[in-house]
């Protein structure tokens, strides 16, 4: 049995890993931060944690964040984030914690996993043994984009979804006559799971390529007259979601809805977003979205609930599966 749940937070995401801490009524531990001219990073605990149940919050993502030997704000790259779980993870096991779990909300480098081309890596399995040679026992994470990164992993981990908590947002909505549509062949399955739990019917978006060489959309299902709702694990620069919108347009679709769990909004995403006829775009807080990017049709729900009852359940040895009906 290990000792007392200690929540620390990186500096990625530090708005929910506070709400977390709400939720479990458990303080976030104190930690020093720094990074130096050079970029070298510096982590120190403000107290012990030998033989605790060490939980380190920290999407590997870009981040706006204030770093201690700053005076003003900076971006954090992916990479940054990154390095800093990996020292955090190393920080905690000199300091002889009893277990350490690397709670991402979001993982970085996903998409790398497989080799689908010659002469190139499988990043998201160099993450996954990055994590563990640091000294992680334990990983927490949510939709991942490919569900075989789990096996990427030597030690036991949970991953959890966002799922129902988009489904309970459009349920309560109550969108009518809606269909769901998935905006790739990719998303074809998670959307499908998604109009069932809505008990709506499903379309998808494909690409293909004509004689020409060039891709054209083309639309399976019909959406004319219907509220649609796209959805998907992530938006990135949201040129696979606004081209979906587009299509939607074009078949006679009435208002547009969206929804996904991780909102990246990469460049250009803010503008093409502005560009199209998108009703409404329901995220979660996996990723902190900067004051710039927020814009008026963009709704966040929260995650902290679920990731904070998932701890707790870690942490007593009781299944995670039941929050899920499992």
């Amino acid at each position: 049995m290990y000792g007392e749940i200690k929540l620390f937070s990186g500096t990625a995401n530090p708005a929910l890993a506070e709400e977390i801490s709400q939720y479990l009524g458990i303080p976030l531990s104190g930690r020093d931060i720094i990074q130096f001219p050079n970029e070298n990073i510096f982590v120190k605990l403000h107290k012990s944690v030998r033989g605790q149940d060490v939980f380190i919050i920290q999407p590997a993502c870009r981040s706006v964040n204030r770093r201690i030997t700053l005076n003003e704000a900076r971006a954090s790259s992916v990479n940054d984030n990154l390095m800093e779980l990996l020292i955090m993870i190393e920080t905690m096991k000199r300091a002889s914690a009893g277990r350490i779990t690397a709670v991402m909300p979001y993982y970085a480098y996903g998409r790398s996993d497989k080799k689908d081309q010659p002469r190139v890596p499988i990043t998201a399995r160099l993450v996954a043994d990055l994590i563990t040679v640091a000294g992680a026992n334990r990983f927490m994470t949510i939709d991942l984009h490919a569900g075989q990164i789990q096996g990427f992993f030597s030690i036991p981990g949970d991953e959890i979804t966002a799922f129902h908590i988009l489904r309970d947002y459009f349920l309560e909505k109550g969108v009518p006559n809606a269909v769901v549509v998935a905006p790739d062949i990719g998303a074809s399955k998670k959307a499908r799971n998604f109009a069932q739990a809505l008990n709506a019917p499903l379309a998808i978006v494909e690409k293909r390529r004509t004689d020409t060489e060039t891709e054209v959309l083309t639309l399976i299902g019909d959406v004319q007259g219907k509220n649609a709702i796209i959805f998907d694990d992530e938006v990135d620069t949201a040129a696979t979601l606004t081209e979906a919108v587009e299509v939607l347009e074009d078949e006679g679709a009435r208002d547009i809805y969206a929804c996904a769990t991780h909102a990246i909004l990469s460049p250009p995403a803010v503008e093409r977003i502005r560009a199209v006829n998108l009703k409404e775009l329901v995220v979660t807080n996996t990723v902190s979205i900067p004051p710039e990017k927020m814009l008026p049709n963009i709704t966040v729900l929260s995650v902290a609930p679920l990731l904070g009852e998932v701890i707790r359940r870690v942490h007593l040895g009781i299944s995670v599966g039941e929050i899920f009906g499992e």
